[in-house]
């Protein structure tokens, strides 16, 4: 099996009593941590792995072939695995002010260690770290609270994203509604596909945080269950928040549309109106000017009557539409 190569930079670290030692430790290192009692092994891999980095996780931890290619192999959907001890996960994060570039992370968590993959671009930790380090007491739960603490800063992330869409949706409001022209409404559907790609990186998370929930294997304790939950809702709340801009996108195009129908239903009623208004006047003068005995024909007041005939029907039919608000 062949992967990918890339610059990738290994990070190992270990926590002791709930607190993260200073120094990093070599990951040939990894299988001595685990065997200690009470030790808690983190493992980062900044980048896409390469064949070097993926045997010392096969060795060191004796992970699953198919988890390992997974983890290697951008573009995952959003999951969870379960494997005999230990969980392996894919999740997405974004940043930017308007949270268009996605971040794929990859996890392996089991209770006595965290091994996360960020591909590129790399999501940042530094959150992550900080509440790491402020709840020394939560860390001595093991992986599963370090994997709460980062899967809760993504979700957090969510929100931001979400704001940027509404915040360009009301923009977007203000401009299709202010105009009766469809040149706005490029820019609504693009901004759909994008809340599209969004919700389809966001949604299995729910089914992701279902799994971790039921204790099957033990990473998430009795303890961090509560934590657990938050996220969870959390997940939900963002979901309900995407579905709503979802909603109002929709209704803002369905009335940009429903615009440019009415204002395309008044400009046929005056061109319907004005070809009646000319239609009347060339039929009494088609009528006069055929090469057949008429009254008045001859005569100059024939003339002046088919005159008065043309600008009187002209005239009823142009007060008519008026008082109908066709003109």
């Amino acid at each position: 099996m062949r992967y990918p190569r890339a610059a990738v930079a290994v990070t190992t670290r270990v926590f002791r009593e709930g607190r993260m030692e200073p120094e990093p430790l070599p990951p040939e290192r990894i299988s001595d941590v685990l065997a200690e009692p009470g030790a808690l092994a983190w493992v980062d891999i900044e980048g896409t792995p390469t064949e070097e980095e993926v045997g010392v996780l096969a060795r060191e931890f004796g992970f699953h072939e198919l988890a390992l290619e997974d983890c290697v192999h951008a573009h995952q959907r959003p999951k969870v695995e379960q494997y005999e001890g230990w969980f392996f996960l894919v999740a997405y994060g974004f940043s930017g002010s308007d949270g268009s570039t996605p971040h794929e992370v990859a996890a392996f968590v089991a209770h006595d260690y965290l091994v996360t993959v960020r591909k590129d671009p790399p999501y940042d930790l530094q959150g992550v770290l900080e509440r790491w380090g402020a709840h020394p007491e939560l860390t001595a739960q093991g992986g599963g609270y370090l994997l709460y603490v980062l899967l809760d800063h993504i979700v957090d992330g969510y929100f931001d994203v979400l704001d940027a869409f509404e915040d360009r949706s009301e923009d977007l409001e203000d401009r299709v509604l202010g105009q009766s022209s469809t040149e706005g409404q490029p820019d609504v559907f693009r901004l759909r596909k994008e809340l599209a790609q969004f919700r389809r990186r966001v949604a299995p998370l729910r089914d992701v945080l279902d799994v971790l929930q039921r204790r099957t294997v033990p990473v998430v304790t009795e303890a961090l269950e509560p934590y657990y939950r938050d996220v969870y809702d959390h997940v939900l709340r963002a979901m309900d928040f995407a579905d709503t801009l979802r909603d109002v996108l929709t209704s803002v195009l369905e009335a940009s549309l429903a615009a440019v129908s009415n204002r395309l239903n008044e400009v046929m009623k005056q061109l319907t109106a004005w070809a009646s208004i000319i239609l009347v006047p060339s039929l009494v003068a088609g009528i006069f000017g055929m090469n057949v005995l008429v009254p008045w024909q001859g005569r100059m007041l024939g003339f002046w009557v088919t005159l008065g005939l043309m600008a009187g029907s002209a005239g009823v039919l142009y007060l008519l539409f008026k008082r109908r608000g066709w003109l």
